[in-house]
């Protein structure tokens, strides 16, 4: 009987906060958006949840093994950091380097090797610990920046194990992306995951293309192949416990406080901020827009106030200290200018508010704003409309908060804008009751339709979806296993006919054609390889027949280029053409179209043959490049969609072609001339191959050369480790 499937949830701090008071030391669940929303799931499953317990090392050996057995019970795993892993790993890296890497607020960064040493070995602790809880069937959800590396080293440890990773944060443009030292590892740690999700197509785009800029991997709209898995790519905004707030707001106990609130504001109109004390919250450019509009309305004196709850946070980190000064300086200067004996224009409260007072001044707020600079989606702004079921409250949102994209009836604000978030304040207090319920209604339909624990059980069935059909091989084959295995059954071979590519396959791919020709090593190898007894080679390419006889004209091997258009079959024998008459009637239309995109894209260039046109791009910047290619094809089918050719995306090239060529015919007809038991041993490296792949048939070999995704069920890294494997045939 299989067990059944547990949840294995990975966060940097566990859903309970550790609280030391008169009543001794007890777990206190957390009331967090994360915890809301996975507990539940948790729970039902009756699976693990890893994370960071909090600072326990105050504690006596008694407090210390009470907590242990409180959590054990709960089914919560510590990782316990120490004060060095907490200030780099935490404190140095994870909110020091990537929070303002992905915020946008680059000079903030520090220079960080040491920090990232620490982050990488705090991950792979995370790692051990899952992977040492790990059952198979289980389910492994990964959550956020700071544990970024933990699904490539869990894969590693466990390569059937079933990963998801959720960004809580912006992933921001790959121009921004590239700046990071340690870019590449970032990414190679997330991909670990088979599934990698976001709260909104911008941020699953810019990944994206940060996986072409730095990896050189693209991606086919939702889903990237790498390290022989493909990597689902997912949007999955969060939500909020939508009846939870609503209750909450309904409760007569909260109503009443909310207008205790109100009469405490003398009749002025409430203006709400609820905010984490962070640089990216935008609460001073709020403050000064607030400023502004007492500027600009004396009316408003008096008649509104300004009620800003900043969390204290990450008060450890000086740049946050120094924050904290700048918004105590500029709330006394305000006041100090608008204050009177009976107003204060804004009440500062610089502490950690409880859940239900947080509702309750929800419900009091004539306005919310909630004006990030940056954010990954702002839970605030969802659980102010959630708390309105008198749909009577207006929001001033940021376009940059991922939550802008789900909540288009807010007035939305571009938040370094000072004097448009003073109007859009302005507007807010104007807005009549009647269009505050046409704004809220829509969203809050939207908040209880796609609510916290629908997120969850989206993307727990998106995960189970993405590895549903994996072929349960788990960890790729290495280059040596390849190796080894391919070698053997060519050995075996009475007869051995090898279907060689080239550029890519048995040379590295160059910046122009005509800088990949052959070395004397790889002649030397290739004429051996034809003498030796029991095998024959042909090299199979997309390069016109004259450079293949120029290049390899003496060797005694078959040559077959355009792809299959042309073939020698022997050294000394006539080329004979596949497709005698192709018609290439469609080369005069196509041809402008391939120079114009040239001339847009220094560096690319087109290559005609006889039977074929190529837009080459190799020397054109990555994204650049295959932006252009992308649409380059999309005018190539609409041109051609009644013409008898074929356009194929290789390797940095865009070819055009006539249909009934590829070299997959090459297989087929040299195995018709052979005995049953020869054996084809097919190596290529991009979507041209795939043919001669397809040909081998169940009797051959067909290897993949490079990280694309192919269907030869065999892969070595490059030209190099081909070179390697072939030499050792020979021994």
């Amino acid at each position: 009987m299989s067990r059944p499937e547990r949840l294995l949830i990975v966060s940097n701090r566990l859903p309970a906060t550790l609280r030391v008071d008169r009543r001794g030391v007890r777990l206190v669940p957390s009331t967090g958006g994360l915890a809301t929303g996975v507990g539940p799931a948790h729970e039902r499953s009756r699976g693990l949840w890893f994370g960071w317990p909090g600072a326990l090392r105050r504690l006596s050996a008694r407090q210390r093994q009470a907590v242990e057995r409180e959590l054990a019970a709960r089914r919560l795993v510590p990782i316990h950091l120490s004060p060095t892993e907490l200030r780099r790993f935490y404190h140095g890296f994870s909110n020091g380097v990537l929070w303002p890497l992905c915020h946008y607020a680059l000079d903030r960064m520090p220079e960080g090797s040491r920090d990232f040493r620490e982050y990488c070995k705090v991950n792979e602790r995370f790692a051990d610990a899952v992977a040492d809880a790990h059952r198979p069937g289980d389910l492994v959800w990964v959550h956020d920046y700071q544990l970024a590396l933990v699904p490539s080293l869990l894969r590693e440890r466990v390569p059937e194990a079933r990963i998801a990773f959720f960004l809580h944060i912006p992933f921001p443009s790959a121009e921004v992306f590239r700046i990071l030292p340690w870019r590449a590892e970032i990414l190679r740690g997330i991909l670990g995951a088979d599934l990698v999700s976001f709260h909104t197509i911008g941020y699953m785009r810019h990944f994206s293309m940060s996986l072409l800029r730095v990896l050189g991997l693209e991606t086919e709209i939702d889903r990237v192949w790498h390290d022989e898995r493909e990597v689902r790519l997912g949007v999955h905004p969060m939500g909020v416990d939508a009846r939870g707030f609503d209750a909450m707001a309904r409760d007569e106990r909260l109503v009443a406080e909310a207008e205790s609130i109100r009469k405490q504001a003398g009749g002025a109109s409430i203006v709400l901020g609820v905010d984490r004390l962070d640089y990216t919250k935008g609460i001073p450019r709020r403050l000064l827009a607030f400023e502004r509009l007492l500027e600009r309305e004396p009316g408003l004196r008096e008649r509104v106030r300004f009620v800003q709850i900043a969390a204290p946070s990450r008060e450890e980190v000086a740049a946050y200290a120094e924050f904290e000064r700048t918004v105590d300086e500029l709330v006394g200067r305000i006041n100090g200018r608008f204050g009177t004996p009976r107003w204060a224009p804004i009440h500062y409260v610089h502490q950690t508010v409880s859940q239900r007072r947080i509702v309750a001044l929800y419900l009091a707020a004539d306005v919310l704003a909630v004006t990030p600079l940056r954010d990954g989606l702002n839970l605030v702004a969802k659980e102010y409309v959630a708390s309105r079921p008198d749909l009577g409250g207006a929001l001033v949102l940021s376009e940059f908060a991922g939550a802008a994209a789900e909540m288009s009836e807010a007035i939305l604000v571009n938040p370094m804008d000072v004097d448009g978030l003073a109007e859009a304040l302005a507007q807010a207090l104007r807005m009549g009751k009647e269009e505050r319920a046409r704004r809220f209604e829509p969203m809050r339909e939207r908040l209880f339709r796609n609510d916290v624990h629908r997120w969850t059980d989206t993307i727990l069935d998106d995960l189970r979806a993405a590895t549903a059909s994996r072929d349960g091989r788990g960890r790729p084959r290495s280059a040596a296993a390849t190796s080894k295995a391919v070698l053997k059954t060519m050995r075996a071979a009475g007869r051995l006919l090898l279907f060689l590519d080239y550029d890519g396959t048995l040379v590295p791919l160059a910046p122009h054609p005509d800088l990949a020709y052959p070395d004397p090593e790889l002649l030397e190898l290739l004429r051996r390889l034809a003498a030796r007894p029991g095998t024959a080679v042909h090299v199979v390419s997309g390069r016109d027949r004259r450079t293949l006889e120029g290049w390899f004209g003496d060797l005694d091997v078959g040559l077959h280029a355009e792809h299959g258009l042309w073939s020698r079959e022997a050294r000394g024998k006539e080329w004979k053409t596949a497709v005698a008459g192709a018609p290439d009637g469609w080369k005069p239309k196509v041809r402008p179209l391939l120079d114009n995109f040239s001339r847009a894209a220094p560096g690319s260039f087109v290559e005609e043959k006889s039977g074929s046109l190529a837009w080459h791009y190799a020397r054109v910047e990555r994204e650049s490049g295959a932006t252009q290619a992308i649409e380059m094809r999309a005018h190539l089918l609409d041109l051609l969609s009644n013409t008898p050719v074929q356009v194929i995306a290789g390797e940095r090239v865009v070819e055009i072609r006539n249909l009934g060529v590829d070299k997959g015919t090459i297989v087929a007809r040299t195995l018709a001339a052979e005995p049953p038991d020869a054996v084809p041993a097919a190596f290529g490296d991009d979507a041209t191959d795939e043919d001669l792949f397809g040909a081998v048939t169940e009797r051959g070999i067909a290897v993949h050369v490079g990280p694309a995704r192919s269907r030869a069920p065999w892969r070595l890294p490059d030209p190099k480790s081909v070179r390697d494997l072939l030499g050792k045939l020979l021994r």
